[in-house]
């Protein structure tokens, strides 16, 4: 037997050459939408106090939204006008609800977190946007307006979500934003992850520092110098104050302030060890664990939010996986019913503390109860889309994998879509 071996012909190492579509052909065609309609992840939120009817959403990858009917419609008021669809945080001034600050760049880093790109306002109600500044810092967990003065604004800058970088941190304008001075900097690898004012006192402000840092296969919570500071002075100059706070690594936090009682301050902790739902009644200088249920911190890089009543500061609301309310001060909760699991964001409205709004995996809901019940949530064509596959039936299908939402089937022609 004799074995003949000849050498294999050798390719071209080049890629294939891929032929051009002419765009012409498609220029007949009309995109539609088919669906689906349920709400897809919203990561901040925020009402008007003097329109109870009025919230704002921003979606982790749609941009601001906003409802003028208390939730039974939304509408989007970014699209086509801000570049960037990863939404931080939300603020409306007090002293004239047409101005809004737009933050970018979600502070929940999951694997597929988009980059913000800085500040965007309007000071028309959403009909036109300008870029405000702060281009390089990446995630913006926070963001405050001085209440009587709209162009006094503080933004709490996580950073750059995947390196250390030196442009994080407590960030103020006094013309709205035109000009930022970086006034609280702790290190190129710790920003900030929220900040608060002092009702009645907006020269007591008060911020959380913590790093947070993704990496393609893992996530980096906490450090050593992060925590709670306050400033007394407008934000100019902060104070660590960790009496009673965790020791060791600590990690994000997320913070509430009530009018009820002005010196209070809630704050929800991740730590190792000591994470949990914390209290100050003296201004933060002093802190007290009041609740270490595990259930209101798990997967904190993702969650940790909390909101407080206006008119009675023992009643506090945190946010997880669940949705979780007490009456006394922390010490007790009880879960509360919400439409959608994997809880980010809510805002109590300052004059009414049964009226709020919520954010969640399956979008945002309204309530004026309480949280007893809330609006629908099959309003909000917002869904975070996976994957799609059509099957080859006539008319055809659509199947769409959304995240945490389950996949949708919709038909070619019409809208809406089912479970």
């Amino acid at each position: 037997m004799v074995l003949l071996l000849t050498p294999a012909p050798v390719l071209s190492q080049s890629a294939p050459m891929m032929s051009e579509v002419n765009p012409s052909f498609f220029e007949g065609m009309q995109y539609r939408q088919v669906g689906p309609l349920q709400g897809g992840r919203v990561t901040t939120v925020t009402g008007v106090p003097s329109q109870p009817q009025t919230y704002y959403m921003g979606v982790a990858s749609g941009g601001l939204w906003r409802t003028t009917d208390g939730g039974e419609s939304w509408e989007p008021i970014t699209d086509g006008k801000v570049p960037v669809g990863s939404s931080g945080a939300i603020a409306v001034a007090d002293s004239d609800p047409d101005i809004i600050y737009f933050g970018t760049g979600s502070d929940g880093l999951r694997s597929n977190v988009s980059t913000g790109r800085g500040v965007y306002k309007t000071t028309d109600g959403g009909e036109t946007w300008s870029f405000a500044g702060l281009y390089d810092v990446g995630q913006i967990g926070g963001l405050k307006i001085h209440p009587t003065d709209p162009n006094t604004v503080w933004v709490a800058a996580n950073g750059d979500a995947f390196k250390p970088s030196s442009e994080r941190g407590i960030y103020k304008t006094t013309d709205g934003g035109e000009t930022w001075r970086n006034t609280l900097f702790v290190s190129d690898s710790t920003g900030a992850m929220d900040v608060e004012i002092q009702p009645g006192n907006p020269s007591v402000v008060y911020a959380w520092m913590n790093r947070i840092e993704r990496k393609p296969w893992t996530i980096i919570s906490g450090s050593y110098e992060g925590g709670f500071y306050k400033s007394t002075d407008g934000g100019e100059s902060f104070d660590r104050i960790m009496n009673g706070l965790p020791s060791e690594l600590i990690g994000k936090g997320n913070m509430g302030v009530t009018d009820a009682n002005p010196d209070r301050i809630y704050a929800l902790v991740e730590a190792k060890p000591g994470g949990g739902l914390y209290r100050s009644d003296d201004a933060g200088q002093n802190w007290m664990l009041v609740n270490d249920e595990g259930a209101m911190i798990q997967r904190p890089f993702y969650y940790t939010t909390l909101g407080t009543d206006p008119t009675n500061a023992d009643v506090v609301y945190t946010g997880a996986e669940g949705f979780w309310k007490s009456t006394d001060g922390g010490r007790t909760v009880t879960r509360m019913p919400t439409p959608h699991g994997d809880n980010h964001d809510i805002w109590v409205n300052p004059n009414d503390g049964n009226t709020m709004v919520q954010a969640n995996d399956g979008g945002a809901n309204v309530s004026y109860d309480g949280g007893q019940t809330w609006s629908t949530q099959y309003n909000q064509p917002t869904s975070e889309i996976y994957g799609i596959h059509l099957d080859d039936r006539f008319p055809y299908r659509l199947y769409a994998a959304q995240q945490d939402d389950g996949t949708h089937i919709m038909s070619s022609t019409a809208e809406g879509g089912e479970r």
